[in-house]
């Protein structure tokens, strides 16, 4: 039987060795609600119990360090921690990067954020953001390592020259297969940081083992990492339900199964299956996919019955790992809806990450080139292919030199 996987939190409270270069250093954490250890103790509350580390203050991504806030685009303020008396810095209230001030209150920063293996989870943003930061004001990054869920898989076109967004931290594809400790890595390298920045890795990861194929099912409890993250389903999904936050489709928020299901009050979900089986079966590989009638409670249609569809990857029987393309998978939806109805207006106008110009499905996907398909009545699932295949094989090669876990 394999050894229980011990993530970067784990292994730096269980070896002092590991702790010793924090030793007589101010040390700050960067957390949200799934920074847990394997007992289900909160990162912040863990450390600030050691005797031998001193916690100066405490950051929070998106949604908070405590996951305070449910949607998108809400802010969260600076506090003082009720307990620890440290202050804690919100990086999504008046500021994305943390400010001179905010530096000036540690020496160390060690990050804990558990991310879901998509290149627009703002989380990754942030670690870019602070590590550029850190290198400015020569403090320290540590990465405390944890899964990517959605384990190694590579899909989606790369973000393009231009593109960057909160959204959208550098020219990776939509599913990028690496953990934040290795996407680290990836940034100190690319945008040539002159930053002390280590990572503590897990230890027994084994990315492409069933059943989880890059969470350690049955072995770690999972807790939302944002408010709609529920499980691995969503997590496995995401790299492809996530674009439907730019288009007027319900992406489920407001029920028990967000970003795993789409629909709308006037959607056909019988028609727009059939059509997408009859467009690219090979593309639906993997999952299943179950018409499904769902009232979202606040959010999109908000109150109506939507008719939708429900993409399923939890059972064994219907899930295949390395088969599996959610990108493909909505991108041949909102195709599919396309041809059924060619003026039905998909595509949400509105400010997206404080982003006013531009399209937030462009956003999402790092260009105008998914939108651009999808719209083009003449386009085939090959034209996409011919544009994705390519930006896939160049990055399963730049991000081979960054992978610290074997298969």
């Amino acid at each position: 039987m394999a050894p229980p996987v011990r993530f970067g939190l784990d292994r730096l409270l269980e070896v002092p060795t590991l702790r010793r270069p924090l030793a007589g250093k101010r040390v700050a954490l960067l957390a949200h609600p799934a920074s847990v250890t394997r007992e289900l103790t909160h990162s912040l509350d863990a450390l600030a119990a050691l005797p031998d580390l001193t916690l100066s203050a405490a950051f929070g991504p998106q949604h908070g360090l405590r996951g305070d806030k449910q949607d998108n685009m809400v802010e969260s303020p600076d506090y003082t921690d009720p307990l620890l008396g440290i202050p804690v810095f919100s990086l999504y209230g008046e500021v994305r990067r943390p400010s001179a001030a905010m530096m000036d209150s540690f020496d160390v920063l060690l990050v804990d954020l558990q991310d879901l293996g998509c290149r627009i989870y703002t989380f990754i943003t942030t670690l870019r953001y602070v590590l550029e930061e850190a290198a400015r004001h020569g403090k320290s990054v540590w990465v405390l390592d944890r899964p990517n869920p959605a384990g190694r898989p590579v899909e989606g076109t790369l973000l393009r020259d231009g593109w960057e967004s909160f959204v959208g931290a550098g020219a990776l594809p939509m599913r990028h297969g690496l953990t934040l400790g290795e996407l680290a890595g990836w940034f100190v390298a690319t945008l040539k940081l002159d930053v002390d920045c280590r990572v503590i890795e897990m230890e027994g990861w084994q990315p492409d083992a069933a059943p989880g194929h890059g969470w350690p099912l049955g072995e770690r409890t999972w807790i939302n990492p944002s408010p709609n993250a529920p499980n691995l389903w969503m997590a496995r999904a995401y790299a492809g339900t996530v674009m439907l936050e730019g288009t007027t489709l319900s992406e489920g928020r407001g029920t028990t199964r967000p970003l795993e299901l789409f629909g709308a009050p006037d959607l056909d979900a019988r028609a727009l299956i059939a059509e997408m089986r009859a467009q690219a079966p090979d593309w639906l590989a993997g999952c299943a996919l179950r018409e499904c009638w769902f009232e979202p409670t606040f959010h999109k249609h908000a109150g109506k019955l939507c008719n939708g569809v429900h993409i399923h990857v939890e059972d064994p029987a219907h899930y295949a790992h390395a088969a599996f393309r959610p990108w493909r998978v909505q991108a041949l939806a909102f195709k599919a809806l396309r041809r059924l109805q060619p003026d039905y207006p998909l595509w949400r106008d509105f400010a997206y990450e404080y982003e006013h110009e531009r399209l937030a499905i462009d956003l999402i996907n790092g260009s105008p080139l998914l939108r651009e398909w999808v719209d083009d009545a003449q386009a085939t699932p090959a034209d996409l292919d011919a544009l994705a295949r390519p930006d896939e094989a160049t990055w399963a090669e730049a991000r081979r030199p960054f992978m610290r876990y074997p298969a």
